[in-house]
């Protein structure tokens, strides 16, 4: 019987993606391209966000696993170059992750009192890369015990539990950072982190646990092949089990189903005919130069960071600036926690490459606004990753502000090159890769003024 079952399960299998494959045969390839490029600007999240999760959260053979799902895995040192999976990471706070998995039942995550001054900030993620915040700035710092939860929880607030956080998505992703307050420092956030616990709600009630369902992700994809291979839609394809449909993505998902995409479809590039191949390789490439041109919106202020990270609410489902967002960073957080003014261009336009010498200077009525803390950060401009250099310094930050040369008015000039200013400088140098590179500024608790773009970070200055 259980034979005969599985046979009728795949041979419906087989029905669904021939239906999907004959629907996308009928579309002109014209419709397909269309529709190729708008699935990927909307899957691209859960796509990247698999690749995350299996490297930290599943494959114990990866150099940065973290830890099993549901648990939490602590990180006792910055980012550095070594750590490659996350694009565009920051090394101002010291990091805890969690995978989500809570199909079964919700997860508690319980913080410590954490002391005044030591910003903390609790970001949640599902795999769609919406954000919900707690910690220092939304919640406070007093000891609390936070519930994540599914789409399909209806319970009410157990007590003890300070505020419920109810993802789209079945599995998602969260990042726990504490602030460094100085090098000497981090004997104290080692002890913050071995405070915070993770527990199933039955554990946190003391109560019988459901039945634990088994988790199997899909095999996840490079970032390279996130971008070049068509095994991206079978893998968005794999992820939607994850992903139940939102109501306000109905008729999106009936439109995306003509050409294969759909939980439950087998999206299979070889079985398509050369003509619609191609088609749906061009809607890719269609989508990365939105995307491109997103990233020069950004570059002339056109566009902030804020604008890509968020809830749904906040994004209106715009998945333009979704995907935008975590092609550039990742899983952002709301701009009410931080913004993160992007740093491509310099002062003629040009994009910034190590072979040039740059400055960045902020007069002293013009640092940035940020009731907590903010740093510039390095980045390599083809690994998207921390780049290594002679004195170990990835970025700038509040906290080495006691050591940074003042200028005459109170602000700061950076230098911003391959090679040392020289001695007497580079307590504000930040050491640039021989090629193209960006920077992203982090504005922890920012002023609504640079919430709104009022506030301009300055473009970095091309030395002549």
């Amino acid at each position: 019987m259980k034979s005969f079952k599985l046979c009728i399960i795949y041979t419906i299998s087989l029905l669904m993606a021939f239906s999907a494959s004959l629907q996308a045969q009928q579309l002109t390839p014209q419709e397909v391209r269309s529709l190729a490029k708008e699935a990927y600007l909307w899957g691209y999240p859960l796509v990247d966000d698999l690749r995350v999760f299996n490297n930290y959260f599943v494959d114990e053979t990866n150099i940065e696993f973290k830890g099993g799902v549901n648990v939490i895995g602590h990180n006792t040192r910055l980012f550095t170059p070594a750590d490659t999976t996350i694009q565009s990471i920051n090394s101002d706070t010291l990091y805890s992750f969690v995978g989500f998995d809570v199909r079964d039942e919700p997860m508690v995550v319980s913080f410590p009192q954490v002391e005044e001054g030591r910003y903390y900030g609790f970001s949640i993620f599902d795999i769609w890369g919406h954000a919900d915040q707690l910690g220092t700035i939304t919640t406070g710092n007093d000891a609390a015990s936070f519930m994540i939860t599914g789409p399909y929880w209806d319970g009410q607030t157990p007590e003890g539990v300070k505020e419920v956080v109810q993802m789209e998505t079945t599995i998602g992703t969260s990042a726990v950072r504490i602030q460094l307050l100085n090098a000497d420092d981090i004997d104290n956030v080692l002890q913050l982190q071995k405070e915070i616990s993770v527990q199933t709600l039955s554990s946190f009630l003391g109560q019988q646990a459901p039945a634990r369902s088994p988790l199997n992700t899909p095999t996840g994809l490079t970032k390279s092949e996130q971008k070049s291979s068509l095994e991206f839609f079978r893998v968005l394809n794999e992820m939607l089990v994850f992903a139940p449909t939102h109501p306000s993505e109905v008729e999106l998902r009936k439109r995306l189903a003509k050409i294969g995409i759909s939980d439950g479809l087998t999206f299979d590039a070889a079985k398509l005919s050369p003509e619609i191949k191609t088609a749906i390789e061009l809607g890719v490439a269609d989508a990365w130069t939105e995307i491109n041109a997103t990233t020069q919106k950004l570059n002339a202020g056109e566009l902030t960071p804020g604008d890509m990270f968020g809830t749904r609410e906040y994004l209106e489902n715009n998945y333009l600036y979704r995907t935008a967002g975590i092609v550039l960073g990742g899983n952002g957080q709301p701009q009410e926690e931080v913004i993160y003014p992007f740093l491509g261009i310099d002062d003629q336009g040009t994009p910034l490459n190590g072979s040039n010498d740059y400055t960045i200077t902020f007069p002293g009525d013009q640092l940035p606004p940020a009731a907590q803390f903010w740093s510039i950060t390095i980045y390599d401009g083809i690994t998207q990753v921390l780049v290594s250099n002679p004195i170990d310094r990835y970025l700038l930050n509040t906290p080495m502000e006691p050591n940074w040369i003042k200028n005459d008015d109170g602000g700061y000039t950076f230098y911003v090159q391959n090679a040392s200013p020289g001695k007497d400088k580079e307590v504000n140098w930040l050491p640039a890769p021989e090629g193209p590179f960006y920077m992203i500024m982090r504005l922890y608790e920012p002023s609504l003024a640079a919430q709104k773009g009022e506030w301009q970070a300055p473009k970095p200055r091309l030395v002549e």
